[in-house]
């Protein structure tokens, strides 16, 4: 089974699928898309742009002071598959320092800095000027961000979640950024989707929220790159030949 989405948690599950099939997820064609949204809400977080274009429809001609840089700021990218890798490609550009963490392997790539495992996230969470969230819906994921690591995290920093919204406790998050704690928060995934009107997240100042848009197909690149995979998976299996991206359905993650 060939799945648009780089997430598999729903088909990974016990029962769901017949015992011997193959299971592929389309890991590298969502990279692009998912990572220059990101980009963009952390400019905009920074930059207050968010907060500009609610004064704009006020009529409000008003400064709010300071703002922050990507430069020289540390950037946690938390899960570094394709998206977080491609995501920290680009921020490594703005000249950030880059750390990784990783649920397995220590082979460092160039556009990282630091690397670390997971086990260690708690001791990088106070470093860190902004955390990106690049992770699948598994077990070990699942409440990660809980209100103990949010309150670890470094004042003022930023956090941004692409992945599922099962990582990060929803009100514990409000509470930070109603508090002043954290300086802004971008999702692009809640829990659940999609996320009721009556919300905590809809009304909370500095949070920018999308309806899991970031990826998907409105980019034609993502498009043309998930026509290619699935081409290239088809003639594959036709062939007996090895399949791109099977998932592990013990662990939710691709095989390497």
């Amino acid at each position: 089974m060939q799945l648009f989405t780089a997430g598999s948690d729903i088909y990974a599950a016990e029962g769901v699928l017949p015992q011997g099939a193959l299971l592929a997820n389309a890991t590298g064609t969502y990279g692009l898309a998912i990572s220059e949204y990101m980009v963009g809400v952390l400019l905009s977080l920074n930059k207050k742009l968010h907060l500009y274009r609610d004064q704009q429809r006020q009529n409000i001609w008003q400064s709010l002071g300071r703002v922050q840089s990507i430069w020289n700021s540390t950037v946690l990218v938390i899960g570094l598959g394709d998206i977080g890798s491609e995501f920290a490609k680009r921020v490594k550009a703005f000249d950030a320092k880059v750390i990784g963490v990783r649920r397995a392997g220590l082979d460092k790539p160039d556009f990282v800095d630091e690397l670390y495992l997971s086990d260690k996230i708690d001791e990088l969470l106070p470093l860190a000027d902004t955390v990106a969230l690049c992770l699948p819906q598994t077990a070990d994921t699942q409440g990660l961000m809980n209100a103990e690591r949010i309150a670890k995290m470094k004042p003022g920093a930023v956090l941004i979640n692409i992945g599922r919204g099962s990582a990060v406790d929803a009100d514990a998050l409000c509470d930070a950024l109603n508090a002043g704690k954290l300086s802004g928060a971008a999702l692009d995934v809640t829990v659940p989707e999609p996320l009721p009107a009556d919300s905590r997240l809809w009304q909370t100042e500095n949070l920018v929220l999308t309806p899991h848009v970031s990826g998907g197909s409105s980019l034609p690149e993502t498009h043309n790159r998930l026509i290619r995979l699935i081409a290239e998976n088809l003639s594959a299996f036709i062939q007996e030949k090895p399949i791109k991206n099977l998932v592990d359905a013990k662990t939710g993650y691709r095989k390497l």
